[in-house]
C-alpha cells in the first residue's frame, strides 16, 4: 500500500492557514514546522542582542528597527523563517509587497542583519536557514551558539560556545567565529563594542 506524501504547502496557504494561538511556525520546503517552545537562557541571549543592536542603530540614528514578530520568506524555496532577532530596514517597507498585512519580508535591502539563537534544531541554522539567507542575499548573519550545540567542525572539539558572524562577500557568506573574549566584528556595526563571552554571560 502505497502511503499518500504530504500536500506541500504555498506561501500564501501557509500564511492563510497561521493560527492565532499564541505559538510560532515557520515554513521549510511547504512543510508546516512548529518551534519548540524557547529556554529562559534562549530569551535571555535574544533580549540581550536586541538591546545591543538597538542601542547601537538609536546612536547612529539609523532607520532600524526589531520586530515583535515577522517573517522572512526566502526567494525560491517555499519557505519562511521567524528569526529570533530581525533587524529590519523601515526606509524599505513600502517595497515589501507582504510586509502591511502578513508582516513578512522577502528583499534583502530590508533585513541588515539577521540573528538566529542555536537551540536543539541547530542544523536548521548552520544548514537551512544559513543557505536561504545566503541566497536571499542579506547581508549580515549571526549563529549565537552560546549552548555550543552545532557541530564539532564548526565550533571545535571540545565544543566551545561560537559567535559566527556570516558577511555576504560576492552572493556568498564567509563565516567568521568570535569565542571568549574576542570582540564581535560587524561589517554592519564597526563600532559595536561587544565581546562573544558578553552574550554567552548574558544567558546565565
Amino acid at each position: 500500500m502505497t502511503q499518500a506524501l504530504p500536500k506541500l504547502l504555498t506561501f500564501n496557504e501557509f500564511s492563510e492557514w497561521y493560527p492565532n494561538d499564541g505559538k510560532r511556525y515557520e515554513l521549510h520546503k511547504g512543510v508546516i514546522v512548529e518551534m519548540p517552545p524557547p529556554t529562559g537562557a534562549h530569551e535571555k541571549v535574544v533580549a540581550f542582542l536586541s538591546r545591543k543592536l538597538t542601542v547601537e542603530f538609536d546612536r547612529l540614528n539609523l532607520p532600524y528597527g526589531i520586530p515583535k514578530t515577522a517573517l522572512v520568506k526566502t526567494p525560491t524555496a517555499e519557505s519562511a523563517y521567524s528569526p529570533d532577532v530581525l533587524l529590519l530596514n523601515l526606509d524599505n517597507l513600502d517595497n515589501e509587497p507582504l510586509f502591511q498585512k502578513q508582516s513578512t519580508v522577502s528583499q534583502a535591502a530590508s533585513v541588515p542583519i539577521v540573528i538566529e539563537v542555536v537551540s536543539t534544531n541547530w542544523r536548521d541554522d548552520y544548514y537551512n536557514k544559513f543557505r536561504d539567507y545566503e541566497e536571499m542575499g542579506i547581508p549580515e548573519y549571526w549563529i549565537a551558539d552560546y549552548a555550543a550545540l552545532g557541530a564539532r567542525k564548526f565550533i571545535g572539539n571540545p565544543k566551545q560556545p561560537t559567535i559566527f558572524v556570516c558577511e555576504l562577500v560576492d552572493g556568498e557568506y564567509q563565516m567568521t567565529p568570535f569565542q571568549g573574549n574576542t570582540a564581535i566584528s560587524s561589517p554592519i556595526f564597526p563600532q559595536l563594542n561587544l565581546t562573544a563571552q558578553q552574550i554567552f554571560d548574558a544567558a546565565n
